[in-house]
């Protein structure tokens, strides 16, 4: 017995380990917040979170502006600054506001696209997301490797093993997500505070360099002028190779993803959050402000210090310009330390997508129904995330170049599509010259989307087998959570209250039939035959006792994409007849909840009666499954067998 027992307590322990967030008591649907999955931070510690993927940038972005633009690179910087401060920073200070909760954009568009149109465009967001934010882990992951592998003083044994040392890395990376994200907050706070420190030494230190010799600036400026002699030649140029440089913009979408974690003030609330939505823009401002500063002086630097060939494939500078400029002007053991840390900070890249993905998904599939229950359990998404991880890796053959499209692809769709919500949003409240400011910042995103997709179609091609993935797996998940019971609670009011005591008591059971609310039946004289001939049919057919007691049901259906709600019962009387109305998603789920409550209320099962429905039974379960209706008596009953195992206290179905 002892040595059966042990490994069951051994599977029960790890099973609650893993699912010890998944149970809340506040179920996560649409009439119910979620309360704080993890402890909150002060707001410049969750910007480290996200500094370690928005920062990260660093150790490649200087080198890819100075390939694409090359001695424009600092105008083409400077285009890609305003955009971030002009265009980006406020439409994320505005998602910040009105989606405190941490859905990010995503909500917004969902609250103007209501029913499967709004859930299937969702999804197809979500699937640009996890693009986005998978492809941040694995590309950060095979950058630091290939930043290990390319130093100096890197073992040979190194050479060839990219793949390995990258699942090794995203490895070590879940580890830290499954012990928690306090954890993983303190090491991004660490790997922030060293690397911008390191990366200020090497830009000051060229800074001094290029002042101390003026020929420099003296040297690039006549090169720019021969290049591009007409000033508005060069900011055209600039203009359209400013797509290119759209990686130094990531790290918004995840700023707000991350919300839930920053600390407000003490009067907040889950409705109004103030404090965090405070700290959450003073965060992102913070963010830009830094990154921008970085941004233009690194390019500045590195085109006037480092020979345009050394940036081509194969050259030394070739995606590491701030490396090249500390091992060359530093020293190699300073050359080094920096290439520690940009190891570091790079692998630790992914831990912003990761919580960006743990905040993001529980928010979306649990409620629509499109993803098991445990997937509000965060090590459960870590496993899953880190298997696709891997599968991404191993696929790419770690190669950064071939995954660079697609993390292009996921960061400018998902701005885009904040910069296109909040253009929408402040038409409903805004003064005209803020609606012009902000349809011309979506514009500005829109061109950037569509130039990056035309040059490199790559990337929406490996976001397409993502989309394709969670469309697929969201809908096999809503048809096998089809028979839940997804009313979260029922309330009576007092008619229908009143009607419990009139029809029930005395061990004698409450008989409801089940009739579909026409529209022909407003007119009282006709409601009241149809129900007459109703109640004359179920009597006859079912034999059923005491026919001046049973209470009529109508289920409106409201909006069937919904999963999980609440549903109101109201008692009315018209004319002679008793009549239970409610409004929900799914006509068998409202029925089979309010089945159950009556059991509660009544203390005795009570019977339902319904007619068959013509037609084929797969095609009525289609009809369930997407309009809320169908062959509602088979389907009700089968909620009800799973809602309540036990026969004796499990209400009773009748079909005639």
């Amino acid at each position: 017995m002892a040595i059966t027992e042990a490994p069951r307590r051994v599977r029960n322990r790890v099973g609650s380990w893993l699912l010890q967030d998944a149970h809340r008591p506040d179920r996560q649907g649409p009439h119910a917040r979620p309360e704080p999955e993890h402890p909150r931070h002060a707001w410049w510690k969750v910007m480290c979170l996200t500094g370690v993927d928005y920062f990260s940038t660093l150790g490649y972005q200087p080198g890819i502006a100075a390939l694409a633009a090359g001695v424009l690179s600092p105008v083409a910087t400077l285009v890609l600054v305003a955009v971030t401060l002009l265009g980006a920073l406020p439409v994320y200070r505005r998602v910040a506001r009105e989606s405190p909760h941490g859905e990010g954009s995503i909500a917004m568009l969902e609250r103007l696209l209501p029913g499967w149109r709004g859930k299937v465009f969702v999804l197809v967001l979500l699937g640009f997301a996890a693009t986005d934010f998978l492809i941040t882990m694995t590309l950060s992951a095979a950058d630091a490797t290939a930043h290990l592998v390319q130093n100096p003083l890197a073992p040979a044994a190194l050479q060839g093993q990219n793949v390995p040392i990258t699942l090794l890395l995203l490895a070590l990376l879940g580890g830290v997500f499954l012990a928690g994200f306090s954890e993983a907050i303190r090491i991004a706070v660490a790997l922030v505070a060293v690397y911008l420190v390191l990366n200020a030494v090497v830009v000051v230190d060229g800074l001094v360099r290029v002042v101390a010799a003026p020929h420099v600036v003296a040297d690039w400026s006549a090169l720019l002028v021969s290049r591009y002699p007409d000033p508005l030649l060069m900011v055209g140029v600039a203009l359209i190779v400013f797509p290119k440089l759209a990686l130094g913009l990531s790290g918004f979408e995840t700023g707000v993803s991350v919300m839930p974690l920053v600390r407000g003030r003490d009067g907040d609330t889950e409705d109004r959050p103030e404090g965090r939505i405070a700290g959450t823009r003073r965060l992102l401002t913070v963010a830009a402000l830094v990154m921008s500063t970085f941004l233009v002086t690194s390019s500045v630097v590195t085109v006037l210090l480092i020979p345009e060939p050394e940036f081509a494939p194969g050259g030394q500078a070739n995606g590491r310009a701030l490396a090249f400029l500390a091992h060359r002007d530093l020293g190699n053991v300073f050359g080094t330390v920096y290439d520690l840390s940009t190891i570091a900070i790079l692998w630790f890249a992914g831990a912003s997508a990761m919580a960006g993905l743990l905040n993001l998904v529980p928010r979306f599939l649990p409620r629509y129904g499109m993803a098991p229950s445990w997937a509000r359990a965060a090590r459960p998404l870590v496993l899953v995330v880190m298997v696709v991880a891997f599968a991404v890796t191993w696929l790419f053959d770690a190669d950064v170049d071939a995954q660079g499209g697609a993390y292009a692809t996921g960061v400018l769709v998902l701005m885009t599509s904040a910069a296109v919500a909040v253009a929408l949003s402040v038409r409903r409240t805004g003064s005209r010259p803020v609606v012009v400011a902000f349809a011309l910042i979506a514009l500005v995103f829109v061109y950037t989307t569509v130039a990056n997709v035309v040059e490199r179609p790559e990337g929406v091609k490996i976001a397409a087998c993502f989309i394709a993935g969670i469309l697929v797996v969201s809908l096999l998940s809503r048809t096998l959570r089809a028979f839940e019971l997804r009313i979260t609670d029922v309330t009576l009011d007092d008619t229908a209250r009143g009607f419990l005591d009139e029809c029930s008591g005395s061990g004698r059971p409450l008989r409801l039939v089940a009739h579909e609310p026409r529209p022909g039946e407003r007119d009282s004289v006709a409601r009241d035959e149809e129900y007459r001939e109703k109640l004359a049919e179920e009597t006859e057919d079912h034999h059923i006792p005491d026919p001046g007691r049973v209470v009529l049901v109508e289920v409106t259906v409201t909006d069937p994409s919904e999963f999980e709600s609440g549903i109101a019962v109201r008692g009315e009387r018209r004319g002679p007849y008793r009549v239970l109305t409610t409004s929900a998603p799914s006509v068998p789920n409202a029925i089979a909840a309010l089945l159950l409550h009556l059991r509660d209320v009544t203390g005795t099962a009570p019977h339902v009666y319904f007619d068959w429905t013509e037609g084929n039974p797969v095609r009525h379960f289609g009809r369930y499954l997407f309009t809320g209706v169908g062959e509602v008596a088979p389907i009700t009953r089968e909620i009800l067998r799973e809602a309540e195992p036990d026969v004796a206290r499990r209400p009773v179905v009748h079909v005639g």
